[in-house]
Parts: C-alpha cells; sequence; structure tokens
C-alpha cells in the first residue's frame, strides 16, 4: 500500500484533482453537480490527508506556534517554556486573525495557537480544542503629563470620559470584540483612530500627548526611552483581564505539544478571579 506519507499524499492529489473537475463548462453539469455533491467531504480528507503528512513528520520538526505579538504576555509563555525546555526545537509564528490561526492548525501547518475565545458567531470547530492558560490584567500607560499619571492605582469607572487611544483595534478581531464588550459595559472612550506604526510610536505619542492615554497588558514587555517618564498604573474596581486560551487540534500527535500543555497547566495561575472582569463569551475553562 505504500507508507502514510505516500497514501496522504496521493489523497491529496485526488481532492485537488476533483476541485479542478468541478471548474468545468455547463455542457459538463451533470459530472459537475456530482463533483459539488462530493466535494464537501472530500475537503475533509484533504485536511486529514494534510494532518497525515504533518503527522508522520512531526518527529523531524519543531513544534510550531503561533503568538499575535512578540512582545505580548502569549510570547512571554513561550519564553518560559523554552527555559524550562530547551531540548525541545520550538517555532513561533505570528498569524493575523484567528480564522487563519484555525485554518494553519486543522491544516497542520502550526501546532497550537495563543487567542482569546469564542467570540460571538464564531464558535470553535468541533474537532479544536482549548485551554485558558493567563488572566492578563490591563494596564493604563499614561505620560508624565496626564490627569492620571500620579495615581497608584485607577478605578475602572474613573476612566470614563478619558480618551485612551489604541489604533491597534482592528475591527473583526477578537480583540476588537474585547474592547467593544468593555467599553459597553463601563461607558468608556476607546479611539482607534489613524494609522497604527507599531507600538514605539505609540509611546511616543502618549508621551507627547497629557490628553491621551492607553491599555496595556501588564504582561506586555517594554521598553522606552527615560525622558518618555512613562507611567504603568494598576486598573481597579474591576480589573480587566485579557483571557489568553490555548488551541490545538484534537488529533495532534506532536510530542512535544503535550509538554506544552502540561507546563502551561503548571504554570497558570488560574482565572475569573473575584474583582476581575472578562466578556461574558470567554469560554470558562
Amino acid at each position: 500500500m505504500g507508507s502514510p506519507e505516500t497514501v496522504a499524499s496521493q489523497l491529496i492529489e485526488f481532492v485537488s484533482t476533483c476541485g479542478r473537475t468541478e471548474r468545468i463548462t455547463s455542457t459538463r453539469y451533470a459530472a459537475a453537480s456530482s463533483t459539488s455533491v462530493f466535494l464537501p467531504h472530500a475537503r475533509e480528507l484533504l485536511r486529514v490527508a494534510e494532518r497525515a503528512v504533518a503527522s508522520v513528520r512531526t518527529g523531524r520538526r519543531p513544534l510550531r506556534v503561533d503568538v499575535i505579538a512578540s512582545r505580548g504576555a502569549a510570547a512571554g509563555l513561550l519564553r518560559g517554556f523554552h527555559r524550562a525546555h530547551p531540548e525541545i526545537d520550538l517555532d513561533v509564528v505570528m498569524l493575523f486573525d484567528i480564522e487563519t490561526a484555525v485554518a494553519a492548525i486543522r491544516s497542520g501547518a502550526i501546532d497550537a495557537s495563543f487567542r482569546a475565545v469564542a467570540v460571538p458567531g464564531r464558535p470553535l470547530p468541533e474537532d479544536i480544542e482549548s485551554v485558558r492558560v493567563l488572566d492578563e490584567p490591563l494596564q493604563l500607560l499614561t505620560g508624565p503629563a496626564h490627569a492620571l499619571a500620579a495615581a497608584r492605582s485607577v478605578p475602572l469607572a474613573q476612566l470614563a470620559g478619558h480618551r485612551i487611544w489604541m489604533p491597534g483595534i482592528v475591527p473583526g478581531t477578537e480583540w476588537a470584540a474585547y474592547y467593544d464588550d468593555l467599553v459597553a459595559e463601563f461607558g468608556l472612550t476607546i479611539e482607534a483612530t489613524g494609522p497604527n506604526f507599531g507600538s514605539d510610536a505609540l509611546l511616543d505619542t502618549i508621551a507627547d500627548t497629557p490628553a491621551l492615554a492607553t491599555f496595556m497588558g501588564g504582561h506586555t514587555r517594554l521598553v522606552w526611552p527615560a525622558g518618555h517618564g512613562l507611567r504603568r498604573i494598576p486598573v481597579t474596581d474591576p480589573t480587566p483581564v485579557y483571557p489568553h486560551s490555548l488551541l490545538w487540534h484534537r488529533d495532534n500527535p506532536h510530542p512535544a505539544l503535550a509538554t506544552l500543555r502540561a507546563y502551561l497547566a503548571a504554570t497558570a495561575a488560574g482565572h475569573d478571579a473575584a474583582g476581575t472582569w472578562a466578556p461574558s463569551w470567554v469560554i470558562p475553562r
């Protein structure tokens, strides 16, 4: 019969051929209709075949994990994992949206992704598993001349009426859904206007503009010039937390994935702590 990799590759070629068969002229409509009925099942077989190819290669490649940003909390979790398990080869990739990440997990292109789930209207597919691994507290970041710069902490309700600038919010993303709910529940003013030139430009603007502040994850790694005088102020009563979950395919055979999951389970600090807030759509486990 041949090796599993050969059989899977033949199946991939077969399904691809079916896809080409579907794109035929109307003079062969009957054949096209039959192919259309078959194709949804064939595409699922294609995903199975791609995972089969990945499964026989897992011993020969690094563990591939997706994070949204290199300075974010999820990247910090992976750095901790790498320090604890330097013997495991690790590839860190950065995919933009959750749909791309889930598709990459299902095809075997990546092994896991850190995301906030599950945004209303976008339930996870049945073959994707998730576990909540970190509730990251938000902090208010201000310049030295901001009205709240001297505060040791600030109640969330006190931020109503202050301009919070977050140009990195992109409509349709899971983090946009998170901040939409935060605004709706606490009456905040979050502006996502202007081009997003990255974190360095954001820090420059916050430092120079007394009327603006921004939210920043408490585990986000930031470096700024000493002259900026930026303040990171804890937000309380309640503390909004960003819920990071690990996603993976339930049939993923990579041996290092189990090690990563065990590491995260051992280091997780729990979630839904008293005095914190997260959107109601967040998967609780």
